[in-house]
């Protein structure tokens, strides 16, 4: 009670300063913007200082319509919504935990005139499960040109059943200069993530049917659920340094406003690009118990009572370029690029130190397949890319575009084909704005490193797969005045690389199409409002691509004002999918891998939220899963892993202005 007592205090301490603090004044609205890969141009971006939905940021959920989780806010996840699931990286260890760190392709950058300081703390449940996350974005101008920035994320979660606690530190900081001839934008961001592997519950009548298991008590509390692991941790330690710069050539064009006044401006013609990326990463996972061991894994290939796997990745990536700039003629409405792109990479495996002879191998470890005895345990390669970019994003509206080509010429990519495009356009129809947008993309790739080679105490493999291939196109209708947005896509994989029944690296050598329907569309009488997400995907072979055919979420809530100042949305948000055989998750690999025994789905999980926005403060009380127990009992969102019962939670955001 003290606590909730003292978070109220700081919420409304922090809503009274920000409310009262700002000086109005009159500046240049502030804007932001993502940095696009190849090159560093620059794409549109928001500053979320937004009211609606600011609670379900605080559910782990609310990644995606259907997330296939661990369970607990900061642990691992799976987006099964197809079309938004992004590709494998270099580093896949990173993968599961990409909801939780920074945006590691597109910087975000922010250029605020005055001085912005976003605050967020967000907290829920008990002493046992308590779930705490703090957010600080900062950003500055020392000029109109000069700009630099920090952030800081901390999400510490005990978790709502037992050995699931997560610590998560991201920090970073930024900064650009945007001159008439000479652009910079950089970044570096740190990433330490820290979770506690508990393997899944021990049964799941525990969660389904507990009166079975406890002599007819159908009440239990989540923290006596006895689960498989109690001393397994998962550590993913990382960072990057983004430098990217932009020289620019052109002309001085006169302005003449009168007959005394003339003003000049730099009109850039041409720009010399040169992008410098560099990562680096570790995957720990440690588990100590030995016993816990023999009966969760079937293989023990190093150490049969202490496992401690240690992979590491770093790489430098350079990119040169040329660009013909857009808009510096208007009979050159688009621009053009060239580029080069050159890259170090380096992966060192677990060292095993144990003999691979038979004769002298001990017997209680599990024999060595003969392909993994001459596997190097390090290896460092080169690749380098070509690539040309043809743009149009500074149109009127009519019609705009991107268009990208990438060819592997040297390494492990020879041979490689990367190509993918984007147009716009906009027009009026009854009396509505409407936007039209298509994309397309053809892909034809060499497999990532690690599903290729990969050495551990439980799991070794070495594979030699096939190229794959995908082809992807689709579109999106947008009508803002009946708040309808519908998107189409369909995308072709062929050789398609995941992981199979037994949690290894398998290739299907055949063709999985998918398609995908979603429609959003909100609705609204007066002060109440519907909100609908809506996605339909099928897939031509689910022991692939396993997927649920229908995923939403539904939001149903009242806007209104209070004294003409204090806004508010109250309302209960639902996420639902059918059911379908989700995958299993494997912790010493932090493997996602498709199973055929247990099916997940068909359970709404829903959220009762009251959420507030005075002045530059959001603040809002919330009950996660309020339907438990109301609506059935099978809230797992994969086997074994149940969703988080019901729990109180709340959360401050505050927009200081300096």
């Amino acid at each position: 009670m003290n606590r909730i007592i003292s978070i109220i205090t700081l919420i409304i301490t922090l809503t009274y300063v920000s409310a009262y603090a700002a000086k109005p004044r009159e500046v240049a609205p502030s804007y932001a913007w993502r940095t696009m890969a190849p090159l560093g141009l620059h794409e549109p971006a928001t500053i979320d200082t937004l009211l609606y939905d600011y609670p379900l940021k605080s559910v782990p959920s609310e990644v995606s319509l259907a997330w296939a989780s661990t369970g607990n806010l900061g642990g691992e996840g799976m987006n099964m919504i197809y079309m938004d699931r992004p590709g494998q990286s270099d580093f896949y260890f990173r993968d599961p935990l990409r909801p939780w760190m920074p945006d590691l392709g597109s910087h975000t950058f922010y250029n605020t005139r005055i001085p912005m300081t976003l605050l967020s703390y967000n907290t829920g449940g008990g002493r046992d499960n308590e779930q705490n996350r703090l957010k600080a974005l900062f950003s500055g101008n020392a000029t109109k040109r000069i700009q630099v920035g920090a952030m800081l994320d901390y999400l510490y979660s005990k978790g709502s059943y037992n050995y699931q606690a997560v610590n998560d530190l991201t920090w970073g900081v930024s900064g650009s200069y945007m001159g008439e001839r000479w652009e910079l934008q950089t970044s570096y961001y740190h990433w330490n993530l820290l979770n506690k592997e508990n393997g899944g519950i021990t049964n799941d009548l525990y969660i389904t049917d507990p009166a079975e298991l406890q002599g007819g008590d159908d009440k239990i509390d989540a923290k006596t659920i006895p689960t498989n692991l109690s001393a397994a941790h998962t550590r993913v330690v990382g960072g990057q340094f983004y430098l990217n710069n932009r020289y620019k050539v052109g002309f001085w064009q006169e302005n003449r406003l009168n007959d005394t006044t003339v003003t000049r401006h730099y009109v850039p013609v041409m720009s010399f690009i040169w992008t410098l990326n560099y990562k680096n990463d570790k995957h720990l996972f440690y588990n100590t118990n030995a016993s816990e061991a023999k009966t969760f894994w079937k293989n023990c290939y190093i150490d049969p009572d202490f496992t401690r796997d240690l992979t590491k990745y770093w790489s430098l990536r350079n990119t040169v370029g040329v660009s013909m700039l857009e808009g510096f003629n208007k009979w050159v409405p688009f621009g053009l690029s060239a580029y080069l792109i050159h890259e170090v990479y380096s992966y060192t495996l677990t060292a095993d130190g144990v003999s691979h002879d038979p004769a002298t191998r001990p017997e209680n470890l599990t024999p060595w397949p003969e392909t993994i005895v001459d596997m190097p345990h390090h290896q460092v390669s080169d690749l380098m890319y070509v690539g040309a970019q043809l743009t149009r994003m500074k149109g009127s509206g009519l019609l705009n575009f991107d268009a990208t080509a990438q060819f592997g010429i040297y390494g492990a990519t020879l041979g490689e084909v990367i190509i993918n495009g984007n147009v716009s356009t906009r027009f009026h129809l009854l009396g509505d704005s409407v936007s039209l947008r298509a994309h397309g993309s053809f892909s034809n790739e060499t497999s990532p490193w690690l599903m290729c080679k990969y050495l551990s105490n439980h799991f070794v493999w070495r594979n030699n797969f096939g190229n794959t291939r995908k082809v992807r196109f689709g579109g999106t209708l947008d009508l803002p005045h009946t708040g309808t947005e519908l998107d189409v896509a369909l995308e072709n994989v062929q050789n398609s690389i995941y992981f199979g029944e037994e949690m290894l690296p398998e290739q299907h050598g055949g063709n999985v199409q998918v398609f995908s329907a979603r429609l959003r569309q909100k609705l609204h009488v007066g002060i109440l409002h519907w909100d609908n997400d809506i996605v339909y995907q099928t897939t031509s072979n689910d022991r692939v691509v396993p997927l649920p055919k229908l995923a939403l979420r539904s939001n149903l809530y009242l806007w209104f004002k209070i004294a003409k100042v204090l806004q508010v949305q109250f309302g209960v948000d639902c996420d639902y999918y059918t059911r379908y055989y989700a995958p299993g998750y494997q912790p010493a690999t932090m493997a996602f891998y498709n199973q055929r025994e247990i099916m997940v789905g068909n359970y709404p999980f829903m959220n009762l939220y009251a959420n507030f926005r005075l002045k530059k403060a959001r603040f809002y009380v919330m009950f996660s899963h309020i339907n438990q127990g109301l609506m059935g009992r099978n809230y797992f969102s994969m086997p074994h892993y149940p969703m988080n019962p019901r729990r109180f939670q709340m959360g401050v955001s505050v927009d200081f202005a300096n």
